[in-house]
């Protein structure tokens, strides 16, 4: 069972106990991304990712790293649309190790002018090697296209001009207001005792950016959107056409996510699934074909993502489009919907073996003020997945008005091959 207590400065932790394990996850969980920036500091939050493995006042960036490997720990950090998550795995037994270089990096960073420099060439070789990937580009279309005008179609990388436009006084003013106590959550999984734990991160976190404790002038933005139908893409000299279809989805902690998801299963999430066998196995006309939820505090999104030779882009697509029709039309059967459940609650309980999941996962929810699941919690809500929830969520995000196309390939006329692809994918009712 977990237990959850506050640092003297208002950051909460939350630590579960795991005694078969030899090892600890501890992560930092804050609520910094891109869908917090604007326009003009889009990439700020992924970039102080970064800063902070550059160098503190106690250590260099060779001996942050050094500090983990020497004891054959890891340690990353990530950047997402709603957070900003750093971590390090290690023996039970190197935990204050973990602690202390974790600290240090929050307490202490320099964000040094001429890193700062270095760094901005690094992030910039990072959004053009995104450049090269037609998936990515794909998709980061794709989510401009559905959150149109919203803070979650902007990229995490940020862009080429942003990032370089950023100083060190815009870097440190956004770390200390973005980084307040009150947004962050220490969350740990392992072979610990809590107490310790507990006592040991108070010492060494209890006291950081302790003068920023008040939410003030925090603004969350909005989810609100109103997705319409647009499709839009890039002409790229490449051998593969790669496309994507995005409906709305359901939140994170939506009483949606858990049918929708066993829809997923059978529609494209799995090897097993309609598209995969029909178009991939049966067929052979795609490389690649895959559906798969993603969802956000107040949004989300059902894609699906194709990669197949331009020549049977048409053909596909009529065919993608029958399999949604007829999952519009019949919904599933029975037999799939206990298939698909029971491939859900074995992808679960097989992930609870990750402490890094399980630190995630608490950390996350508390971080947001959501309930703190239970496994059986879990497993109660995949259970009560009953055909009419089913039902319910197909008829609900199937829906050919909010259906979002982007595409990433060498076509020849792109306006024709857009009329057509959409004309094909939308029945003809919503062709452009």
């Amino acid at each position: 069972m977990f237990k959850i207590r506050t640092l003297d400065n208002g950051i909460r932790t939350i630590m579960q106990r795991v005694p078969y394990l030899n090892s600890i996850t501890l992560g930092i969980i804050i609520e910094s991304g891109s869908f917090y920036e604007d326009k003009n500091n889009n990439g700020v939050s992924h970039f102080i990712e970064h800063m902070l493995f550059k160098g503190t006042k106690n250590r260099s960036a060779r001996q942050i790293a050094e500090a983990i490997d020497d004891i054959g720990g890891q340690i990353n950090a990530f950047t997402s649309k709603e957070h900003t998550c750093y971590y390090a795995k290690v023996l039970s037994e190197h935990l204050p190790i973990a602690v202390d270089v974790l600290s240090d990096m929050l307490n202490n960073s320099t964000f040094d002018e001429n890193e700062i420099e270095k760094e901005k060439g690094v992030i910039i070789e990072e959004i053009n090697m995104y450049q090269d990937f037609p998936e990515d580009l794909a998709f980061e279309l794709l989510n401009e296209l559905l959150y149109d005008k919203m803070s979650l179609a902007m990229p995490i990388l940020g862009t080429e001009k942003t990032v370089k436009s950023f100083t060190r006084d815009q870097i440190v003013k956004y770390f200390y207001e973005k980084y307040k106590p009150k947004r962050m959550v220490i969350a740990a999984a392992g072979n610990l005792d809590e107490k310790e734990a507990y006592n040991l991160l108070n010492e060494k976190f209890g006291s950081f950016n302790s003068n920023n404790f008040s939410l003030n002038n925090f603004v969350t933005p909005s989810y609100d959107y109103s997705p319409t139908f647009k499709l839009d893409g890039f002409i790229k000299d490449i051998e593969q056409m790669n496309v994507c279809l995005g409906f709305t989805g359901p939140s994170t902690y939506s009483e949606d996510i858990f049918p929708l998801m066993v829809v997923n299963n059978i529609l494209g999430g799995t090897m097993s699934s309609r598209l995969f066998q029909e178009i991939r196995e049966n067929l052979g006309l795609v490389y690649n074909i895959e559906s798969s939820i993603t969802s956000y505090n107040g949004a989300g999104m059902l894609s699906i993502y194709l990669a197949l030779n331009t020549e049977q882009v048409y053909r596909v697509a009529k065919l993608l489009r029958s399999e949604l029709v007829r999952i519009k039309q019949e919904y599933i059967s029975e037999v799939e919907l206990n298939k698909s459940k029971e491939h859900l609650k074995g992808s679960y309980i097989l992930s609870l073996e990750s402490s890094f999941n399980k630190m995630y996962e608490m950390g996350k929810c508390l971080l947001h003020d959501k309930k703190i699941e239970t496994p059986e919690d879990v497993m109660k809500q995949i259970n009560d997945v009953d055909m009419d929830s089913v039902i319910r969520v197909i008829d609900k995000y199937i829906d050919w008005n909010h259906l979002n196309i982007s595409y990433v390939g060498n076509v020849k006329n792109k306006g024709a091959f857009e009329k057509e692809l959409a004309s094909i994918l939308t029945g003809g009712e919503m062709s452009q």
